[in-house]
C-alpha cells in the first residue's frame, strides 16, 4: 500500500457508493472496482498498477466528457483533485475530493438539457398510503414539496422525469414497490437518521433561518417536509457549497393543475414520442418556439401540468392574444430576449462559487437587455404582462459592477488571467506593470542610478541567492551614496541594495 493508493482508499472510504476520479498528473485514474466499471460503462483501456491493481484513466481536459457518461449511467462521482503543485521534495501530493457530481446535482451546462428542468426528488412513505414527495432543481434553485396518495406516486415520479431519486434506506423496499417502473436510474439510499422528521426538519430550519415552515404553506409534521428536509442534507454534503439560491419552497397545488397519468402523457406523446422516446415528432417540439432556455424549460413544465383554474387560463390568453395581434413589439421582444442567457442557471452557478468569468460576462450581457423588455412591457392591457413588467428587476447596481469590472471578452477559466478591465483596481494594475514591463523598469532603475551617482559602469543584475542587486565596481566606491546598502564583495566590485530596489524585488517575488 503506497501512500498514494491510501490517499485513494480514504478517498473511496468516505465517499461510498462513488466512483473516484483520482487526480495524477494531467490524467484522472480509476483503481480496482472503479476501474473495472469504467472499462465497462465508458470503453476504457483496463491497465494494470504495480503488475496488480486494475487501474483506467481519462486525460484531464476530456473530464466532464466523461462524467457525463457515467452521469446518464446512473453513477455518482467523487473527484479527488491535487491540491498542491507537486514538488520534488515533497514525496506525496495533497489530495482531496473537492467536487461531487450526481445526476440530480449537476449544475454545468455541458452536462445538462436547456429545455429540460434537472429534478432531484426524495420520497419518504407517510401514515396510511400516502407518500412525501420533495423535488428540486438545483442548477435553477426551484424547490417544491407536496404529500401524494400512494396510487398517484408512480405518475408523479414520471411527470418529474427525476434525474436522481433519494430514500432512506429502511424505507427502500417500500418506495421501491410503490413506485414501480418510474424509479430513475440513479437511486440513492440514505442514512435513515438524514429522513429523520425532527432531523430534517431542522434542517429545513435552519436552511431557510425560520421557526416553522407554515409560512411557506407547510406544516411541519407533513411528509413532503421530512423529504426536502432531506433533500437540503443530502445537497449540503454533496455540493461542498453555497445553496442561498434555494431561497424558498412552494407548496405543489395538485387542484390547480390538470392531473394526466402515464399512459395519457405516453399516448398523446406530450413531450416524448412512442416509439423511440424522443423529443422530435412529440407536442412539445412542435409547440415550442421559445428563444431562451428558461422559457424553454417553463413551457415543458406547462404541457405537463396545464392548467385549470378558469381565471389563471384567461389571463394568458389575454397576454398571448395582445403579443400576438402585434406583430412589431412579438418581433422585438422575440429580438432581445433572444440575446439573453440561462440567467437562472448562470446565477446558480455564481451562488455555488463555480462560475466562470465568461458566466459572468453573459450575467452583464442580459442585464444589459432588460431595460429594453421592460420597455417593450410598459402601458400593456393584459393583466399577465403588466404583473411581468412590474416584477421584472433590472438589478442596476450588479450591471454596473460587471461592466465596470469586467473586459469585454474574459476568458472562460479566470487563471488565465485579462478577466478585470484595466483602470478598475490600482494594485492589480501595478501587478500587471511588474509582470508586463519588469525589465524595462529595471533598466529605467539603471539609467537613473548612473544619472545620479555619476558611475557609468554600474549594474544591477539578479541572481536566486541573492534577489536584485547594485553593482560597482572597487575602483568607484567613493561614488556610492550612503543609502546604499553593502550586500556583498566580490573580488572587483561591490553589491549593494537600496529600499527602492528592495521594496521592487519583494512585489516582483510575491
Amino acid at each position: 500500500m503506497t501512500r498514494m493508493m491510501q490517499q485513494y482508499h480514504d478517498a473511496k472510504a468516505a465517499h461510498p457508493g462513488m466512483l473516484v476520479l483520482f487526480r495524477n498528473g494531467e490524467f484522472y485514474e480509476l483503481f480496482e472496482d472503479d476501474a473495472v466499471l469504467a472499462n465497462r460503462v465508458l470503453g476504457l483501456t483496463l491497465t494494470k498498477r504495480d503488475g496488480t491493481i486494475p487501474m483506467a484513466g481519462v486525460p484531464v481536459v476530456k473530464v466532464e466528457h466523461y462524467i457525463g457518461l457515467l452521469l446518464r449511467a446512473g453513477h455518482r462521482v467523487a473527484v479527488c483533485e491535487q491540491m498542491e503543485e507537486p514538488d520534488p521534495k515533497k514525496k506525496i501530493i495533497h489530495r482531496e475530493v473537492n467536487r461531487i457530481v450526481t445526476p440530480g446535482t449537476v449544475t454545468d451546462d455541458s452536462l445538462l438539457d436547456p429545455r429540460a428542468p434537472n429534478h432531484l426528488v426524495a420520497v419518504v412513505p407517510g401514515k396510511g398510503n400516502t407518500f412525501g414527495v420533495a423535488w428540486a432543481d438545483l442548477s435553477t434553485g426551484s424547490f417544491t414539496a407536496a404529500d401524494v396518495p400512494g396510487p398517484r406516486l408512480p405518475d408523479e415520479l414520471a411527470r418529474l422525469n427525476a434525474a436522481e431519486c433519494l430514500f432512506a434506506e429502511h424505507a427502500a423496499a417500500a418506495v421501491t414497490l410503490a413506485a414501480g417502473a418510474h424509479l430513475p436510474k440513479s437511486r440513492t439510499a440514505r442514512p435513515d437518521w438524514t429522513f429523520d422528521p425532527a432531523t430534517a426538519t431542522a434542517a429545513l430550519r435552519t436552511h431557510f433561518q425560520v421557526g416553522t415552515m407554515t409560512g411557506f404553506g407547510f406544516e411541519d409534521a407533513q411528509p413532503c417536509v421530512t423529504a426536502a428536509g432531506a433533500v437540503i442534507i443530502y445537497l449540503q454534503e454533496t455540493l461542498k457549497a453555497s445553496l442561498a439560491h434555494i431561497r424558498r419552497m412552494k407548496p405543489f397545488r395538485p387542484e390547480a393543475t390538470l392531473a394526466l397519468d402515464e399512459v395519457t402523457r405516453r399516448s398523446l406523446e406530450l413531450t416524448r414520442t412512442l416509439r423511440d422516446n424522443q423529443r422530435d415528432g412529440s407536442l412539445l417540439s412542435v409547440l415550442d418556439r421559445t428563444v431562451t432556455p428558461m422559457g424553454a424549460r417553463l413551457l415543458h413544465d406547462s404541457v405537463l401540468s396545464p392548467l385549470t383554474d378558469p381565471l389563471a387560463i384567461d389571463a394568458r390568453l389575454d397576454a398571448v392574444e395582445e403579443v400576438l395581434k402585434d406583430h412589431k413589439l412579438r418581433g422585438q421582444l422575440r429580438e432581445q430576449l433572444e440575446a439573453c442567457a440561462d440567467i437562472q442557471r448562470l446565477t446558480t452557478r455564481v451562488s455555488t462559487a463555480r462560475a466562470t468569468p465568461k458566466d459572468l460576462a453573459a450575467i452583464a450581457r442580459t442585464l444589459r437587455m432588460l431595460p429594453a423588455v421592460k420597455a417593450k412591457l410598459t402601458g400593456r392591457r393584459s393583466v399577465l404582462l403588466q404583473d411581468l413588467e412590474k416584477r421584472l428587476e433590472l438589478c442596476p447596481d450588479i450591471r454596473e459592477l460587471l461592466d465596470k469590472s469586467l473586459t469585454d471578452d474574459p476568458p472562460y477559466v479566470a487563471k488565465d488571467g485579462g478577466v478585470i478591465r484595466a483602470g478598475y483596481n490600482a494594485e492589480l494594475d501595478e501587478l500587471r506593470t511588474l509582470m508586463s514591463e519588469g525589465k524595462n523598469w529595471i533598466a529605467r532603475y539603471q539609467a537613473q542610478e548612473i544619472t545620479r551617482t555619476g558611475i557609468a559602469s554600474l549594474k544591477i543584475n539578479y541572481n536566486q541567492v541573492a534577489g536584485y542587486y547594485i553593482e560597482v565596481t572597487h575602483a568607484n566606491a567613493s561614488k556610492v551614496p550612503p543609502d546604499y546598502v553593502r550586500k556583498g564583495t566580490l573580488k572587483n566590485a561591490e553589491r549593494y541594495i537600496t529600499p527602492v530596489l528592495k521594496e521592487y524585488e519583494e512585489k516582483v517575488l510575491s
